[in-house]
């Protein structure tokens, strides 16, 4: 795009800030201008304010920009302002407006979201004046997250999953405020990539994702051996020296966790959805290519995306959304894409189970879908070596050549899903790292959704890929231990290990999206069960009205509904009772609750409880924080996708 603007049809179907003056002449901002640093510039016009301040009088007049109209000088003056500050030609200030926004938060995920934010926005401005674009930039902006990984075990991981809806807030109202028309977004940690996803889709303005990428693995300074934060959780019940070795060393550097965990997880699901290029998805945060490549290839693609009219809702269709899911169970993905999908889809306005596929068609894929990577928490390697063996694509196009995908979905780049495949070229797969589908890392998929009468409505997940032993011809028999709430878990789990045997059936309850409130996750307590059971060759499952983290591994089952907050038949399992997990047919009950007789009775016992303590039941920890009152009030079920309704009952 060399010759300074769109067709204008194009265009008209992105409103301006305001009605456009005349057109754009010469003195476009140099590019030396463009990429002079922020301090120097505050530090030039800091000069030049004192200069006129000094020299000017009462009769001094502003020069006048030829081409330069306002219509609304109170409006425009900061626009004015602001496009100065940046560089930016002041006659564009009415043009459509493109922005460049990024997550940020307390921890290494976030660290180098800002260097690529600023690469991207510079690289945006140098091509506006490059190429004389008829666009505004305006100034980079943030939306704040959590980091899981801190939070998880604590109260505090409440905050987790709302943060997801308060990202989805917070960019809707920069892109809808600022009437943005094309944006690049720097993406990390686990849930506020969804939320911009989200608020970009229900935007619907042009719009690219660049992942900040994932952090290097860590190194055991004794052993030699890879570890990472799931290998710090799992040395908890360790002594003083290995706990201080693991948290010294488990995480060096700047990224998002680099198993196939929840980040990694959403980063292919959003590459294979074609909101991001493939080839951004596996690099590690850390990689030049982010900085010094990346930022001009985005352009292109919301130059392309924006010249051709495609919108994110073009592109995040039925057909991309089951790539995305195919390669997610491939991958031995994280149970977390359960909930985002299901928010991806509702943004896209779409019905993820009515419209994409439904809970039988999801384990129909599963089935008969083998796991494709040798990836941390189930396997050996990280995301960065995914790049190294040839990054997403070559899982991509494993799935494409075996007639997994639909290769026709479109993406950002202008090509379909097979188009830029066949455009990367990517190698085969190594047999190491990634694996072919003729010869898989393990033969079924990784995730699977459960039914039963514990489940009447189905939606409770099991990662089949992380599953470690206790399955015996697809069944397992689990003996109840009923814990109200994940802190009396980790108290028992501390204070008496040696109580927990052979097939025990752990039960953490009124953890779920309106109970906890917010839907924790349970990735201390996985990481210690999965560490007894190692020591004692043991198998201890788990099921939760909760969510679990991408690093979770064993027999554990997420998302039990109706969560227990509501009386689900969760709320009614007691200690020692049978609950029977059955893989054969997607299952799973409790015997005891078969017993019409004492399902009614303990039903009627749970309710008197809750009617005598004012309509919640006593096991539910009270809230008063205003963000949790908003969960437990508007919460939704996981099966549509756990977060906050549009219509809150308070």
């Amino acid at each position: 795009m060399g010759s300074g603007s769109w067709p204008t049809g194009t265009w008209a179907r992105y409103p301006a800030a305001e009605p456009r003056g005349h057109p754009v002449g010469s003195g476009s901002p140099t590019h030396r201008e463009v990429l002079r640093p922020p301090s120097e510039r505050i530090r030039v016009q800091s000069t030049l304010i004192a200069v006129h301040a000094s020299t000017s009088t009462a009769t001094d007049s502003p020069p006048s920009i030829d081409g330069f109209q306002s219509h609304n000088p109170g409006r425009d003056v900061q626009r004015v302002g602001t496009a100065n500050f940046l560089g930016q030609d002041v006659r564009k200030i009415h043009d459509p407006v493109w922005a460049v926004i990024g997550n940020l938060g307390d921890s290494q995920c976030y660290i180098g979201v800002t260097a690529k934010v600023t690469a991207v926005q510079a690289a945006v401005a140098r091509r506006i004046s490059a190429d004389d674009l008829p666009v505004r930039l305006i100034a980079p902006a943030y939306s704040v997250g959590v980091s899981d990984g801190q939070l998880n075990g604590t109260n505090e991981m409440r905050f987790s999953l709302i943060g997801r809806e308060l990202v989805n807030d917070t960019v809707d109202v920069h892109l809808t405020a600022n009437r943005v028309a094309g944006l690049i977004a720097v993406v990390a940690c686990d849930k506020p990539p969804v939320g911009t996803v989200a608020a970009a889709l229900e935007h619907n303005a042009p719009t690219v994702i660049l992942s900040d990428g994932p952090i290097m693995p860590g190194t055991d300074p004794v052993t030699g051996e890879r570890i990472d934060l799931v290998s710090a959780f799992q040395v908890a019940g360790d002594d003083d020296e290995v706990r201080a070795r693991f948290a010294l060393h488990a995480c060096p550097g700047q990224g998002s966790c680099g198993g196939m965990f929840t980040y990694n997880t959403m980063q292919s699901f959003i590459g294979v959805l074609g909101l991001e290029p493939l080839h951004m998805v596996s690099p590690a945060s850390a990689d030049r290519r982010r900085i010094d490549e990346f930022p001009d290839q985005l352009i292109d693609c919301l130059i392309q995306m924006t010249d051709a009219g495609v919108r994110p809702r073009d592109i995040v269709t039925p057909a991309s959304i089951r790539n995305a899911l195919t390669v997610a169970i491939a991958m031995g993905g994280s149970t977390n894409v359960m909930l985002h999908s299901v928010e991806i889809a509702r943004a896209a306005g779409l019905d993820l189970w009515r419209d994409v596929m439904s809970q039988n068609d999801f384990n129909a894929l599963s089935r008969r879908l083998p796991v494709l990577v040798n990836m941390r928490p189930f396997g050996e390697y990280s995301m960065v070596d995914v790049d190294i063996a040839g990054g997403l694509a070559v899982i991509v196009d494993e799935l494409l050549k075996a007639g997994f995908l639909e290769g026709d979905a479109l993406t950002c780049t202008g090509e379909t899903l097979a188009e830029q495949v066949s455009r990367l070229a990517p190698p085969p797969p190594d047999r190491d790292v990634l694996h072919p589908v003729s010869a898989p890392f393990k033969d079924t998929g990784g995730l699977r959704l459960l039914h039963g009468n514990l489940a009447p409505d189905g939606g409770a997940i099991l990662k089949l890929a992380g599953v470690e032993g206790g399955i015996t011809d697809g069944v397992f028999t689990g003996r109840a231990r009923v814990f109200n709430g994940e802190r009396s878990l980790l108290d028992a789990l501390e204070e008496r290990p040696e109580s927990f045997e052979d097939n025990d059936l752990v039960v953490i309850r009124y953890e779920g999206p309106r109970g906890a409130p917010g839907m924790p996750e349970m990735l201390d307590p996985t990481s210690r069960i999965t560490t007894l059971c190692r020591q004692r060759k043991i198998t201890i499952a788990l099921m939760t009205d909760a969510r679990f983290s991408g690093g979770s591994v064993g027999l554990v089952i997420g998302h039990v509904a109706p969560e227990a907050y509501l009386g689900g038949p969760i709320a009614l399992v007691e200690d020692g009772d049978t609950i029977v997990v059955d893989v054969n047919h997607d299952r799973i009950d409790c015997r005891q609750l078969d017993d019409p007789d004492v399902a009614t009775a303990r039903a009627a016992a749970w309710a008197a409880a809750t009617d005598a303590n004012g309509g919640v039941h006593p096991a539910v920890t009270p809230v008063t924080n205003r963000l949790l009152r908003r969960m437990r009030a508007g919460a939704l079920p996981a099966l549509k996708g756990g977060g906050l309704s549009a219509t809150p009952s308070i």
